[in-house]
């Protein structure tokens, strides 16, 4: 009997554990879900008869490597941070790994010896990175193999909430890690635009921004991501003259986005010590130049001609410029913001998320026409347990799993899903499952 050990039973973990559990009858499967949190993980296997729930400490390592050592394929929805010692037991004693993260450079330099053990560390394989990456060379194989060459590629992601959900000005709530959000660009974009390589720094991204629009759900922002350049080799496009890789939120974000970064309220770097800081008025009056006038005056100063009324409107529904207490001490910035917003963008028991992908190709084909493709994703969530993100998240990493686990492909060292052989078979479950990528040729 095989046996699968899922380590995190959070959020973007409910899908993937729901659907592993649902194969296990048919291929005889033993899962363990394990986490810090043993009722966490006993309320997600809910007594099935083919898992066990327990409580597990990631800096235990004692524990930890005697749990790795009892199973034979091991699922990693920890933070991307904590993925490394996993992975380095996983090495030591030959057990198959497969995270939703990002390939890091740790990880990467594991790849020479997870191939002569004969493993395989499957990664990037969640929504974005993941469904991207399969959606994406689907496209890329076929254009190619009709003899079109790629000249322009851009790819956008956004986990955001769902239009009937939507009832509060930034049009955000969160469905995945509050702080990646509150600290999301803070290393400098690079990508590639009409031949040439260009760097955004942070003071600058969420001003250098495109509008995307989508059928039926309208325009959204769109800021570009650190790296773009890395997937030029990643997706084989050697002579593309345009590669950028973006996250989308809805229309305005960005620009009140800009006010955080340009006051300095998303800075993680160190704790602010003034005890006379009691609320966000506190906090924000000692980020702002000291000046005459009403602190929301002096911050519509200080902001400039980018202040308008939009961005006054969502200042305002986070009761900025009242006498909101803190509730944290020796804290960041960035972490009183967090707290903040956690509570200002809670996703309630009945709130839809949604997650939004979007893809555009241009290319010339072998007449040498220029021809474009678009093709973009909307998958809404049932709540705010079965989200959208959780699905998109953990549906496509068990899909892999399996299809691996059973035969459906087989391959050694770090692996993304960019090859046929595993992007194929895993987007047709996903459509079978309503995930759909609609696709349009002009």
């Amino acid at each position: 009997m095989t046996k699968l050990l899922i380590i995190g039973a959070g959020r973007s973990a409910t899908t993937l554990i729901n659907y592993l559990l649902e194969q296990s009858i048919t291929y005889k499967w033993q899962i363990t879900v394990a986490d810090v949190d043993l009722n966490l993980a006993k309320q997600k296997i809910a007594n099935h008869q083919n898992a066990t729930a327990i409580e597990f400490n990631i800096d235990d390592k004692d524990l930890r490597q005697s749990v790795i050592q009892k199973h034979d394929f091991i699922i990693s929805m920890l933070p991307a941070f904590m993925h490394m010692p996993v992975a380095i037991d996983c090495l030591t004693f030959g057990k198959n790994l497969a995270t939703a993260s990002y390939v890091s450079k740790e990880m990467a330099e594991l790849n020479s010896e997870i191939k002569k053990k004969g493993l395989m560390f499957l990664n990037e394989c969640g929504l974005d990175p993941g469904i991207d990456h399969a959606s994406a060379m689907k496209i890329i194989d076929e254009i190619e193999s009709n003899g079109g060459a790629i000249t322009s590629f851009k790819s956008y992601c956004g986990g955001l909430v769902a239009p009937e959900s939507n009832n509060n000005p930034w049009g955000y709530k969160f469905s995945w890690n509050p702080r990646n959000v509150v600290l999301a660009g803070q290393s400098t974009a690079q990508y590639l635009l009409n031949g040439e390589i260009k760097f955004l720094p942070y003071n600058r991204l969420f001003k250098n921004i495109d509008v995307i629009n989508v059928d039926g759900y309208g325009n959204f922002d769109a800021y570009a991501n650190r790296d773009s350049l890395s997937y030029i080799d990643v997706y084989g496009l050697k002579n593309v003259k345009t590669m950028l890789r973006g996250t989308l939120r809805q229309l305005n974000y960005c620009k009140a986005w800009q006010v955080f970064v340009k006051l300095g309220l998303t800075d993680d770097g160190s704790k602010l010590i003034d005890t006379n800081l009691k609320t966000y008025s506190d906090l924000i009056n000692a980020f702002l130049p000291s000046g005459n006038g009403s602190l929301k005056q002096r911050l519509i100063e200080f902001v400039g001609n980018e202040w308008d009324n939009d961005i006054e409107l969502m200042m305002e529904y986070l009761e900025l410029f009242s006498n909101k207490p803190l509730h944290l001490s020796n804290a960041s910035a960035a972490q009183h913001l967090q707290a903040l917003l956690e509570e200002k963008w809670k996703l309630n028991t009945t709130d839809k998320d949604m997650i939004v992908m979007q893809h555009l190709f241009e290319y010339k084909n072998k007449k040498g026409e220029l021809k474009k493709v678009t093709s973009s994703l909307v998958v809404v969530g049932d709540d705010n347990i079965n989200t959208a993100m959780a699905k998109t998240v953990g549906l496509p990493l068990a899909i892999c799993v399996k299809n691996y686990l059973i035969g459906i492909f087989k391959e050694e060292g770090v692996v993304v899903p960019i090859k046929k052989s595993i992007y194929e078979p895993l987007l047709i479950e996903l459509e079978e499952k309503g995930i759909v990528f609609k696709e349009e040729y002009n």
